[in-house]
């Protein structure tokens, strides 16, 4: 066999690797507002869990900051504690 007779059961991957960002650093935002649900959910998954920093792109102090303001959410009933299908 040639060199380029060599065939793959599996094509092979190529890791394209997304640059991620702080949403908030990038946009401006200084303040989490906990009473806007809208904006929270897209830091919750389908259970309502908190999305991890390495999945958001979250900076640590915002991360920070958006898990206090989800938790209030949830204090004053804005944002379930456990949804189904949240989205």
């Amino acid at each position: 066999m040639a060199q380029s007779d060599i065939r793959y059961l599996t094509p092979i991957s190529i890791e394209i690797k997304k640059d991620k960002y702080c949403r908030f650093l990038k946009s401006g935002i200084k303040y989490v507002d906990y009473k806007n649900p809208d904006f929270l959910i897209k830091f919750v998954n389908e259970q309502g869990k908190l999305l991890p920093r390495r999945v958001t792109g979250t900076s640590q102090k915002y991360q920070k900051r958006v898990n206090k303001a989800v938790k209030r959410a949830r204090h004053l009933a804005i944002l379930p504690y456990v949804g189904d299908m949240l989205r």
